[in-house]
Parts: structure tokens; C-alpha cells; sequence
């Protein structure tokens, strides 16, 4: 039995829809998704893309996926890595592949020299956060996430003007 780790290609389009959507339900944010597999597949396989995602696959099945992209750090002074989504499919989990997810972005962290890893956690997912904890990432309790989207962004954008 054997993971691999490779980056997204275009015809994993509707792959890469479906984990985010099975994503949404574990995440209980089903009401969330409103991109097609269309608009995923323009942003990652961009000439310039911003954001970018891997697929890990168990004996050539694909079993899990992250997505992510650069982010800075004006304190470093560097760029760092953000995960924006790791998922593995249930009948996968306890095999090592979230963990080789995990590992894959940490690796191209090193090797590039950026400045640091992160990601957000729902404060509800237990095994998540006991997952992170092991891997020795810190779970920084004093930040919070803010977020603008919506209705919400459009009226401050339009009252800023």
C-alpha cells in the first residue's frame, strides 16, 4: 500500500469539486460552496495562478487533496504557506495521508525558505485539532478569523466611497 503526493492537472477539475464538496458536508458548510468546477479549475490551472493544489492518491485512488497558496509576513519579511483546505476521504483517514499532505507543504516551506505554515481550524473538529497538535503545530487560541463576503463586503465597500 503506498501514498503519493502530485500536483492537481486540469482534468482533475471535477475531482477536485467533489472533495470540496464532500469537504463542505464534513464541514457542515454545505451552504457555503457556491463556486463551479469551472471557476476552481480557472483559478488553479491559471497561466498566473495564485492558488494551487495537490492530490494525494492511495494505490493510484485519489484519497485526499489540499489546497493552498503564498501568503507574507511583514514581521519575517517573507513569503509563507496557507492552507485553504486539507481533506481525506473518510474510507482513507488513519493510513498518513493527511499527514502527507501536511508534510509535502512543509518541505516546499523549507526548501524555499519561507517564513512559516498556516491554517484555520473549525474550533469544533476535535480529531483536527489533536491531529495538528501531534505534528507539533501551535493552535493559536488568541487570534481570530475576520471575515467580510456578501452582502456584508458590498455595502462597506460601497459606504467607503
Amino acid at each position: 500500500m503506498s501514498i503519493a503526493i502530485r500536483a492537481a492537472q486540469p482534468t482533475d477539475s471535477a475531482l477536485i469539486f467533489a472533495l470540496v464538496c464532500e469537504l463542505a458536508d464534513y464541514e457542515r458548510l454545505q451552504g457555503e460552496v457556491d463556486a463551479t468546477p469551472e471557476e476552481l479549475s480557472a483559478a488553479l490551472f491559471a497561466k498566473d495562478a495564485k492558488v494551487f493544489c495537490d492530490i494525494a492518491e492511495w494505490n493510484g485512488e485519489a484519497a485526499g487533496f489540499s489546497v493552498w497558496f503564498r501568503n507574507f509576513s511583514t514581521f519575517r519579511g517573507r513569503h509563507g504557506i496557507y492552507l485553504e483546505d486539507l481533506y481525506v476521504r473518510p474510507e482513507f483517514r488513519g493510513r498518513g495521508i493527511g499527514k502527507a499532505l501536511m508534510a509535502k507543504l512543509a518541505q516546499r516551506c523549507v526548501e524555499n525558505k519561507l517564513a512559516r505554515f498556516e491554517w484555520a481550524v473549525l474550533d469544533w473538529n476535535t480529531p483536527s485539532i489533536d491531529f495538528y497538535k501531534s505534528i507539533g503545530a501551535h493552535v493559536m487560541d488568541q487570534w481570530k478569523i475576520c471575515r467580510l463576503t456578501g452582502k456584508a463586503l458590498h455595502d462597506f465597500a460601497g459606504a467607503s466611497s
